[in-house]
């Protein structure tokens, strides 16, 4: 085994080599973002991601829930969430996290899922 001794610290030849792979491997990761950017055809996966859901009213809760004419209790347990948490949700004490948000999205496009 090949030790390279400085000040700092010793490293092997394998290390080395790691290390300039790696440096190699993002460099051409860089020249093909960069490629991509300019229009280029490039060999990458893309993976493009819709926006966050927007925040929605307590108003808005009621109205998607009373259309599915369904209790509290009956959309918290659909939504798997506690009957406290569409309460909060509904008088405005609470504000549904990015996770909820989508689900409450995807109902309202699609109240169908529901019936799953």
């Amino acid at each position: 085994m090949i030790f390279i001794e400085s000040k700092a610290f010793t490293k092997s030849a394998q290390d080395l080599l790691m290390e300039e792979k790696l440096f190699h491997d993002l460099t051409g990761a860089l020249r093909d973002a960069a490629a991509f950017e300019r229009g280029e055809k490039t060999d990458l996966r893309v993976t493009k991601f819709p926006p966050r859901p927007q925040p929605i009213s307590a108003q808005e809760v009621i109205r998607l829930r009373k259309k599915l004419a369904i209790s509290q209790a009956v959309f918290a347990r659909y939504l798997n969430v506690a009957p406290a948490t569409v309460q909060g949700w509904e008088q405005g004490r609470r504000r549904p996290n990015q996770a909820a948000l989508k689900l409450l999205q995807i109902v309202k496009k699609e109240p169908q899922v529901l019936a799953m």
